[in-house]
């Protein structure tokens, strides 16, 4: 009786030790942790490290990008040191809301579903789900893509942006689905794919990357969306602070610098 009287508080003392280490990890998402990223003096951005020119590794492995650059300027204004972290981005909100990362902030399109499971920042950029097609197809329109494989990015607005009716129309009825854009737009190139559907930001780079004979961008789109910050629901006071740096850069001129460098024609 005894043995067994210490065994069950063995058992007991390892779950509270367990439930400790749980209660640990997710800390951040029970309550607010400005003031603990603040005393930690770093922010931690979760990030696709393929998403050209949002953010992306250079030729020297580094990950640079609009909102890299933006993100770095934010870090400034709220003196903390960003430290960016590549995730998949299948993951994200998990990844968010179980405190491995703070932010989310990587061209994340503000969706009513994911309103659901993060807080956005203010938008600080718009953007819209292009068609893009290989230079010699005979695809025009977006009614033309009715018996045709698509492509898009695994859980992305690109997925969200098409609607089930139209999935209906496709080839595979369904749209093609895959972890990066780099494997993409690597379809298209195959021939495998006859349409991807991207991010607009995403398809000007692309199409300057690789020349006006490679790839086309149809006049119909998707739709238009506006680009956000996700942060956890908790973090209230991350929201304001991260809101108040956007406006600043915005009206000294830093937003408008940074535009320039990776969007100018």
């Amino acid at each position: 009786m005894k043995i067994k009287m210490n065994l069950v508080l063995s058992m007991i003392g390892i779950c509270l030790l367990l439930f400790g280490c749980g209660n640990s990890k997710n800390e951040k998402n029970q309550t607010d942790a400005t003031k603990e990223i603040e005393k930690s003096g770093k922010l931690v951005v979760g990030l696709d490290d393929t998403f050209a020119p949002m953010s992306y590794r250079d030729n020297k492995g580094e990950i640079v990008g609009f909102d890299v650059d933006l993100a770095k300027e934010v870090g400034k204004k709220l003196n903390l040191k960003i430290d960016f972290q590549a995730i998949d981005w299948a993951m994200k909100e998990t990844e968010l809301n179980a405190g491995n990362i703070d932010l989310i902030w990587n061209g994340y399109t503000i969706t009513p579903e994911r309103k659901s499971k993060v807080a956005f920042s203010d938008a600080y950029l718009e953007n819209s789900q292009s068609i893009i097609v290989l230079k010699k197809s005979e695809i025009r329109t977006k009614k033309e893509l009715a018996g045709k494989v698509v492509a898009a990015q695994q859980a992305s607005s690109a997925v969200d942006a098409v609607s089930k009716k139209e999935l209906a129309t496709f080839k595979n009825k369904e749209l093609i689905e895959f972890p990066s854009n780099n494997d993409v737009f690597n379809d298209l190139e195959s021939k495998r794919s006859d349409a991807i559907v991207v991010d607009e930001v995403l398809a000007r780079y692309y199409t300057k990357l690789k020349g006006a004979d490679t790839y086309r961008t149809l006049e119909d789109t998707f739709g238009k969306e506006e680009y956000g910050v996700g942060l956890r629901k908790n973090d209230k006071k991350l929201k304001m602070k991260l809101n108040e740096a956007l406006k600043e850069l915005k009206s000294d001129g830093t937003y408008d610098k940074i535009y320039k460098k990776w969007f100018a024609e």
